[in-house]
């Protein structure tokens, strides 16, 4: 059953589809959901990257495969060496609630080097144009995987992955990114 529903996010992940928003362009002003000591709080993206170098990174939903077996351990992993090369903040956004991104976030040792940010409503996902709709396997809007350098408040470099794939949006290109 998992690989039946995989490739039908795949065959949908495959649609061409193109960022509205490119470096230079500012952080929307939008606030997701995260669970602080079992309450849900709102943080504002654009004050979470405000006056800071950071990384966003964007994946179609918590315990997902490609996600939970690549995308997120991998900067898990390589959280040293993002902040070696400047990142000051790392934050995830799935379009998930935020209990989802929390256990997701405990279950990959995320403290301290991933915030984990549920974009609940999609208002994230909408403002960067890059939804992803695989009602079969997904249910609702997702968000397609990508990643991005922040510096104060404003995008350095933007990258979407394309066709399912897991490739310029890994936290090794980031690292690399980042020491531009």
């Amino acid at each position: 059953m998992i690989t039946a529903a995989a490739a039908i996010a795949q065959k949908a992940a495959k649609k061409p589809q193109t960022m509205t928003v490119k470096a230079g362009d500012a952080v929307p002003d939008v606030k997701l959901d995260e669970l602080v000591g079992g309450e849900i709080k709102q943080r504002s993206l654009k004050e979470l990257f405000a006056g800071k170098k950071g990384i966003l990174f964007g994946v179609p939903g918590a315990f997902t495969p490609g996600c939970s077996k690549t995308h997120l351990p991998g900067y898990v992993a390589d959280a040293e060496k993002l902040k070696a090369a400047g990142a000051e903040v790392v934050v995830c956004v799935a379009v998930n609630d935020a209990f989802a991104m929390d256990a997701w976030g405990q279950a990959n040792n995320t403290e301290g080097k991933v915030v984990m940010l549920a974009d609940a409503r999609a208002e994230l996902t909408k403002a960067l144009g890059i939804e992803l709709d695989a009602p079969a396997v997904l249910g609702n809007t997702r968000c397609r995987r990508f990643s991005a350098v922040i510096e104060d408040g404003k995008f350095k470099t933007v990258n979407l992955e394309q066709g399912g794939e897991l490739t310029c949006s890994l936290s090794n290109v980031i690292v690399d990114q980042l020491k531009q």
